[in-house]
């Protein structure tokens, strides 16, 4: 493996990172308004959240690579607030990645807020508890799983990217490189025994990612009787 590749892995886990921080602290207040909210357009608010789930990561790509160009309202407006260009950069692959990986931290969230006990939220309301302190006392141990399989879900979904981010952000290595560019790169290349290293290092990866999350997934299952009856004594 080259120097480039070991580029593209680190820029890759920085990209799955700071998109997962981003997403969790996006995603959490989204997750509880649409778990909770009773608006009429709900059901279009998630279609489009849920929109990446099946839209084909090229057409995200290319509305992004119009809305980046140099002479857009929005790519104007981030050369004013940073003086650098918006398209081909590391900041444009992670507000694609924002994108792209929100409901697989969206929907795993919202379905914990939904199974939420009310009665217990109103009760710790009444002993004091203010709406900071029940999100860390009361609402976030129970949505522990939840929290833990959106984080996974997001950092494993932003890894595999390779459309959107290969349409907005290029192929620079050691800036917009990602692994799953550079695993592309070594196959036109014919590079196969680089690319068999990296293919099966995110191979291995998703394996483990996904294990974690059935994991998390069966406990909570096999916990949640135990909880009910619990509560219920």
């Amino acid at each position: 493996m080259s120097h480039n590749d070991w580029l593209a892995i680190a820029l890759t886990l920085k990209l799955a990172g700071l998109t997962t921080l981003i997403l969790l602290v996006i995603g959490t207040p989204l997750a509880w308004w649409l778990a909770h909210t009773r608006v009429r357009i709900k059901p279009v608010l998630e279609a489009i959240i849920a929109l990446p789930l099946v839209l084909p990561p090229t057409v995200l790509g290319f509305y992004l690579l119009i809305a980046f160009a140099p002479n857009s309202a929005i790519a104007q407006f981030w050369q004013l607030l940073t003086g650098g260009s918006l398209a081909f950069s590391f900041s444009a692959l992670v507000i694609a990645s924002v994108i792209y990986s929100l409901p697989f931290v969206v929907q795993p969230l919202q379905s914990g807020f939904q199974q939420l006990s009310k009665p217990l939220l109103e009760t710790s309301a009444t002993l004091g508890a203010g709406p900071i302190d029940r999100f860390f006392s009361v609402i976030l141990p129970l949505c522990r799983s939840n929290f833990l399989v959106a984080s996974t879900l997001g950092f494993a979904h932003t890894v595999g990217e390779f459309g959107v981010v290969l349409m907005i952000g290029g192929n620079i290595p050691g800036e917009t490189q990602v692994l799953s560019i550079a695993l592309y790169e070594r196959v036109e290349s014919l590079q196969y025994n680089t690319a068999h290293w990296l293919a099966g290092g995110l191979i291995a990866f998703s394996v483990l990612i996904l294990s974690f999350v059935y994991l998390v997934n069966g406990y909570r299952v096999v916990t949640s009787p135990v909880q009910s009856s619990e509560t219920a004594k």
